[in-house]
């Protein structure tokens, strides 16, 4: 462990060939998805937060593209296709090191619990079941979709003002 030249943080080293093992944040791709004014929601199937409500949501892998990893998501936790409609928000946490990337979809197909869920439905806004929500990130993605229903353009979101003591 040392700090490499030119650089400002511990890192583990190799002492025979140099390489320095960069540990950086993972990136999880997800969408608001919507049907007719209704919002699709997951019920977590594995932990963390085993039994609560999520967004369609989760770690990219290498070789895709976000959208790609949001669209992959969609299928693996809800059976669904959907089209991506614009960037919501980006998320920094790094308390568990992620960035989260959000984004605004249509689904465009039927859908049924994928491995990672117990159960999928769409609801009115009414009906979200807010205190049975899986992560903090969820509420704020849902927030900021309300804010933007209607427009087509704005600037996408970040952390919300306050919040830095759930995410640090």
């Amino acid at each position: 462990m040392a700090i490499p030249e030119g650089d400002d943080r511990v890192r583990r080293i190799c002492n025979r060939c140099n390489f320095i093992d960069y540990v950086n944040p993972k990136i999880v791709a997800g969408s608001v998805v919507v049907k007719d004014g209704f919002i699709l929601l997951c019920k977590r199937a594995i932990e963390p937060r085993k039994g609560f409500w999520t967004l369609p949501a989760g770690f990219m892998e290498e070789g895709e593209s976000v959208e790609d990893a949001a669209r992959r998501e969609a299928r693996e936790e809800a059976c669904a296709d959907i089209r991506i409609n614009g960037l919501l928000a980006v998320y920094s946490v790094p308390r568990i090191a992620q960035v989260q990337i959000m984004f605004r979809a249509e689904l465009v197909s039927d859908f049924a619990p994928g491995p990672e869920s117990t159960d999928v439905k769409l609801v009115r806004w009414q009906d979200i079941p807010w205190s049975e929500l899986a992560f903090p990130t969820v509420v704020w993605a849902l927030t900021h979709y309300a804010e933007t229903r209607g427009k087509h353009a704005f600037a996408p979101f970040s952390n919300p003002p306050g919040t830095e003591k759930i995410t640090r």
